[in-house]
């Protein structure tokens, strides 16, 4: 049977584009060494398990296990899986030949295709993806996505035993997001990318390269990385980068997390952008005031009606553009305001930084530009614009790009204790967590009686998006208009 299954997964590489039908000899060879087959039951069985790619890959390295080829042990099996598909997957040169010809005839075609890529070849996690669960919240800010993250296997006991005996200090690749991962075997505690492929990009006189997410969020999640492994900075550069991206790729937006802690994202470590092809509720944030810049009469400034404190500013004239931007953050950068609790500077450590997000739209740019702020106090240890104590029994960690643009990424956790809640709401035998209890009565307290389980799924999900709105408001700076006036008149003096 261990034949057949592997001629089913070459069957579907064939079908899929990956390998082309007079490969497959070559392949099957390669991933019989891997498995340690030699063949004596026949390499020429009949394949008829019609399954998805990962799913014969399942049963592969349920093989490899049952046969003692590998331990079972989740690196081990992530390891094989990725130089499984490694085998079906033309070498980075031949990718990138392949995006650079399909580029030539449209951006979209070729992103298209390296989507498509990461997908057939299993670097991008389709299946494990595909349990996470998602919906959308209507708020007064649009309709909020919100996902608990279900698609990250759990570490098993051998896997947490295995790393906390590794006592290797290995420094290769300095951390997952170097270009240096491309074809990276994986080793304990750190992930198998034998089958990942990147693209690179020239971003004004520098390489950069793109790459999607193994975990995407939303349609077509990809990260753009420096080939250099610096640490994250917004500057003036920054600006320029995200809108030469654009120019290239128009069909994607682009951001960046933050470059403080707290405020930032997970990896601070690696200078990195994300992006893709997909709406946030923040691309259609209506307006709440304009402004005008002086000495910039090509670009038109408005404040985002947001939970954050966003100025987008919208220009055809990118130089322009780029140094009104920059005026913003350099005068953000050194901003303080006591009424509004915010200081740029504790002695020599920085506390003000900007979140930027670009797009092309019918012909014009857009720059967003979400203030933020990292200062803690006695009173919100975690930050001062970070989620406060009654919302972290939904969220605690750090609000970057993605939950900035309106998409929350809420823990695992969540899926069953959520359940539990709704058995409250229904009056059924429940445990509710301790820290979900205060929650679960507002919720009966504000919609009664609920006898029907959809009617409370669905209050409950609806719940569950105000509690973020509630995390982004946390977020937010500026509290008042008054206090963004505030800003704006100074901003203008400069």
């Amino acid at each position: 049977m261990i034949y057949q299954q592997l001629n089913s997964l070459i069957e579907k590489a064939i079908q899929t584009g990956l390998i082309e039908k007079q490969d497959h000899i070559y392949v099957r060879n390669q991933i019989m060494q891997l498995l340690k087959l030699d063949g004596d039951r026949g390499t020429d069985s009949t394949s008829h398990f019609d399954a998805p790619i990962p799913d014969l890959l399942e049963e592969l390295v349920d093989y490899a296990v049952g046969h003692h080829v590998i331990d079972d042990v989740l690196d081990d099996k992530e390891i094989l899986k990725a130089s499984i598909m490694n085998c079906f997957v033309a070498r980075p040169s031949v990718i990138n030949d392949m995006f650079q010809e399909k580029y030539s005839i449209s951006p979209v075609e070729a992103t298209d295709f390296f989507y498509q890529l990461s997908q057939n070849s299993n670097y991008i996690q389709t299946k494990r993806i595909e349990k996470n669960i998602h919906f959308t919240t209507e708020t007064e800010y649009g309709e909020l996505d919100i996902t608990i993250n279900l698609s990250k296997p759990e570490k098993d006991p051998e896997q947490i035993k295995r790393e906390r005996g590794n006592k290797k200090n290995i420094d290769y690749p300095k951390c997952v997001l170097c270009v240096e991962n491309e074809g990276y075997a994986g080793r304990t505690g750190y992930p198998a990318r034998a089958n990942h492929r990147v693209i690179k990009v020239p971003l004004l006189g520098e390489s950069w390269y793109l790459q999607y997410s193994p975990y995407v969020y939303y349609n077509e999640h990809c990260i753009l990385l420096a080939e250099e492994h610096r640490n994250m900075k917004i500057d003036k550069q920054t600006f320029k980068r995200l809108l030469a991206f654009i120019d290239q790729l128009p069909h994607y937006f682009i951001g960046s997390n933050a470059d403080l802690p707290i405020v930032g994202g997970s990896i601070l470590t690696h200078d990195h952008y994300q992006g893709g092809r997909y709406k946030f509720a923040i691309t259609d944030a209506k307006k709440a005031f304009s402004f005008k810049l002086e000495n910039d009469d090509n670009v038109s400034a408005h404040v985002l009606h947001w939970p954050l404190s966003v100025i987008r500013l919208k220009s055809t004239d990118q130089e322009q553009l780029i140094n009104a931007a920059n005026q913003i953050l350099q005068t953000w950068k050194n901003y303080t305001d006591d009424a509004a609790d915010i200081q740029a500077f504790s002695g020599d450590k920085p506390h003000n930084t900007i979140t930027p997000i670009a797009r092309l739209r019918d012909g014009v740019y857009e720059l967003d530009l979400v203030l933020r702020n990292n200062r803690t106090s006695d009173e919100h240890p975690l930050g001062i614009f970070h989620p406060h104590a009654d919302v972290h029994h939904i969220k605690k960690e750090n609000i970057g790009l993605i939950e900035v643009m309106g998409l929350a990424v809420l823990p695992a956790r969540l899926k069953d204790e959520l359940a539990e809640i709704t058995n409250c709401l229904l009056d059924q035998p429940s445990s509710v967590a301790d820290y979900h209890n205060e929650w679960a009565q507002s919720i009966k307290q504000k919609h009664g009686t609920i006898s029907n389980p959809d009617d409370a799924d669905h209050i409950l999900q609806q719940e569950l998006g105000l509690k973020f709105q509630k995390v982004l408001e946390d977020a937010g700076v500026f509290k008042e208009k008054p206090a963004f006036d505030r800003f704006i008149s100074t901003l203008k003096s400069r």
